[in-house]
């Protein structure tokens, strides 16, 4: 099996988990893999560079499969060895941001609603300059779709609507962090589809 290390570059670990996606039964993928590394992380819709990735930096990478023209979306972000000391204290923030927003969101809230429990636990740590970007978005035949959560957003959610959850907070010049899950919106919660672990210490 293919094991990413650091030195390889953004674009050949992009192709390798294409491959991967491909070999396993994707059609199509919904968008391009995105692998992002160090100051190329603190671009959300950041394309594989030739860079190589190094020890402590953030690498996000944002991947999606196609299955009986149905999407997926999810993004991690990871490190080689030990996080650079900003870049840990911006992981736990996000993946707090997360789980607020994946624990108390539920049927009737507005996008709003919903990008806001995220968003009160980024600015409450200092960062709310730095996630410029709204929660989430709906995924199904398309990989956008209704509904939108974002500040402005006046979707009102439902039971059966599939949608990411996915707070970021992006330092300009020096890196980003982002985590993404899709869910599925049932009676009582939301219900996690996205498999993939997440957090620091592995």
């Amino acid at each position: 099996a293919f094991m990413a290390q650091p030195g390889i570059t953004e674009s050949q670990l992009a192709w390798e988990l294409e491959k991967f996606l491909r070999e396993n039964g994707s059609e199509p993928l919904p968008f391009k893999v995105v692998v992002a590394s160090g100051p190329n992380s603190a671009l959300p819709h950041a394309q594989p560079t030739e860079r190589p990735l190094g020890y402590g930096e953030a690498v996000v990478i944002d991947l999606g499969a196609r299955v009986g023209s149905y999407c997926s979306d999810v993004t991690r972000t990871i490190f080689w060895g030990e996080p650079e000391q900003t870049l840990s204290r911006i992981y736990e923030v996000v993946l707090e941001a997360q789980l607020a927003a994946l624990q108390a969101i539920e049927e009737g809230m507005s996008g709003a609603q919903a990008d806001r429990l995220a968003r009160e636990v980024i600015e409450r740590a200092g960062y709310g300059d730095a996630f410029g970007h709204g929660l989430g978005h709906g995924v199904g035949l398309a990989v956008h779709e209704e509904p939108h959560l974002g500040s402005s957003s006046t979707s009102i959610l439902s039971r059966g609507m599939v949608f990411t959850i996915e707070p970021g907070i992006y330092i300009r010049g020096f890196g980003g962090v982002r985590i993404e899950d899709m869910v599925v919106l049932e009676k009582e919660s939301l219900r996690t589809l996205t498999k993939a672990r997440k957090g620091l210490r592995r």
